[in-house]
């Protein structure tokens, strides 16, 4: 997904994202038990906040810097239930080790668990920040030939996760594989401490983990000492998975000290297809996590908001008017067509600590209700599968596509009927030819995007300045989408 990681490189011109929690011994946290197993121990230890710099600028803006920091601080940890506790909650749901990323939902990780086809279960928790809140899914598919199950994209392992895998874990037999498809720090972030309650279980990552500023082994990275590079390709070499599954790893080096993976899981029994952060989808249905409790679907409300001190009645359509804006800053951050921004001093001055879904009714969005419309129609396209933004930016790099092309054409042989990414909806009712169209644009040489272009004129302006430091030339050219008619 790599929101987190672009709004500190959007906001400092270089992200600062170094790994997970240190894996170093003499922590203060008591080391989890294994779910299974006994073969191989392991301690967390301290945890190691991340942090951005921002730069640059003179007093005046450092001193609003400043302000919005402690307003939206304070904010922040007045939405974490745990926070306002003397001592560390006991409940299900906690998970202590969200210093190491410090955004929402903090301590208290929700999951939920469905069935996305026969034998493969998504577990669906939430990150985002400033209300933007999106899913973050893990996979776990029950091997069909030898019992077991394989987990894709960890998420938090708290005991409400855990007791949701356990009937799993009675019916088909032990984990048996666990993978982490990606280098981005909210998936590597989580999966350390998830192998670490299955000692047993085979963990593979993919080849290319890194840290910045300061290159770190994998153990400094929280992964454990069993922790295995996932192989490019199942294909020619030593047999994987149990003959059950087949992967490819797509990867890219956007620029210097970055690097960009994902892989590509296909199950055969299940006709099913993984993916972590190479392809998403969504209509303007919230996804059901963000509707099961009042707390998540305060973010729904917050954004459903036309002035800053409204309390919006809880609706169906104000549900979906709140997702609609959510997949707009998610995606593009400040999406231009449909909003006008303040970042400056005015939305601070209107805050009010009493505002009773949070932020202080912080609202420095005003929106076109037409506008709106006609860019969330343009980004969803009916649900039609799409490359996250900053995906996109990343996959043009390097070689210009020419790496991402030939994991597409290789994947697209595999015979899946839906796809299951780790973000917004899923599963997807897709299968190759739709996959692969995903990806047209590398295809044509350019990166156009079916998207209203005011919408992605804050990151072109990012890819032609910032960006234009940190990552290499792309033959593509910048981001460009189609001219929208509706007047804001």
């Amino acid at each position: 997904m790599l929101f987190y990681g672009f709004l500190c490189l959007f906001l400092a011109g270089r992200a600062r994202l170094s790994g997970p929690p240190s894996a170093t011994d003499g922590g203060t946290e008591e080391p989890p038990a294994p779910i299974v197993g006994h073969g191989r121990t392991g301690a967390l230890g301290a945890l190691d906040p991340l942090g951005s710099d921002l730069g640059g600028g003179g007093l005046d803006r450092r001193s609003v810097l400043s302000s919005v920091a402690t307003t939206l601080t304070t904010a922040a940890a007045a939405l974490d239930p745990a926070a306002k506790q003397s001592g560390p909650s006991k409940s299900d749901t906690y998970w202590p080790l969200w210093p190491a990323l410090p955004i929402f939902p903090f301590s208290q990780r929700k999951t939920l668990v469905r069935e996305a086809a026969d034998g493969v279960w998504t577990f669906d928790q939430l990150i985002g920040i400033y209300y933007v809140h999106v899913p973050i899914r893990m996979t776990v598919v029950a091997m069909k030939e030898s019992r077991g199950l394989l987990v894709y994209a960890p998420v938090a392992a708290t005991k409400d996760c855990l007791d949701q895998l356990r009937p799993l874990i009675e019916e088909h037999g032990p984990v048996r594989y666990i993978v982490l498809p990606s280098v981005a720090v909210e998936h590597k972030v989580l999966a350390g401490p998830f192998a670490r309650r299955f000692p047993e279980a085979e963990f593979y990552v993919t080849d290319q983990q890194y840290s910045f500023p300061v290159g770190l082994p994998d153990r400094a990275l929280g992964f454990p000492s069993w922790t295995k590079p996932l192989p490019p390709s199942s294909r020619g070499g030593p047999p994987m998975w149990g003959g059950e599954f087949e992967h490819e790893v797509l990867t890219v080096k956007p620029g210097v000290g970055s690097m960009y993976q994902d892989v590509a899981l296909f199950h055969g029994p299940s006709k099913t297809l993984l993916v972590c952060d190479a392809l998403l989808a969504t209509t303007e249905e919230p996804p059901p996590l963000l509707t099961r409790e009042l707390e998540y679907v305060k973010a729904l409300l917050f954004h459903a908001r036309d002035s800053p001190g409204e309390i919006v009645e809880d609706t169906p359509e104000a549900r979906r008017k709140g997702w609609r804006r959510i997949v707009l800053l998610f995606n593009f951050f400040i999406p231009l067509h449909s909003a006008r921004v303040d970042l400056g001093v005015k939305p601070l001055l209107a805050l009010d600590p009493s505002y009773e879904l949070g932020w202080g009714g912080w609202m420095p969005f005003s929106w076109s209700p037409a506008a709106e419309a006609e860019s969330f129609a343009a980004y969803s396209a009916n649900g039609t599968p799409t490359v996250y933004t900053i995906v996109q930016i990343i996959l043009s790099r390097g070689n210009s596509g020419e790496a991402t092309l030939a994991w597409v054409d290789r994947v697209k042989e595999w015979p899946f009927r839906r796809v299951v990414p780790a973000h917004l909806d899923a599963p997807l009712a897709i299968g190759p030819e739709e996959f692969s169209a995903t990806y047209d644009f590398l295809r044509r040489g350019e990166n156009e995007v079916r998207y209203c272009d005011e919408d992605v004129l804050v990151l072109r302006k990012a890819e032609e300045g910032p960006l234009n430091f940190s990552v290499y030339p792309s033959a593509l050219g910048t981001l460009r989408g189609r001219a929208c008619d509706v007047p804001k």
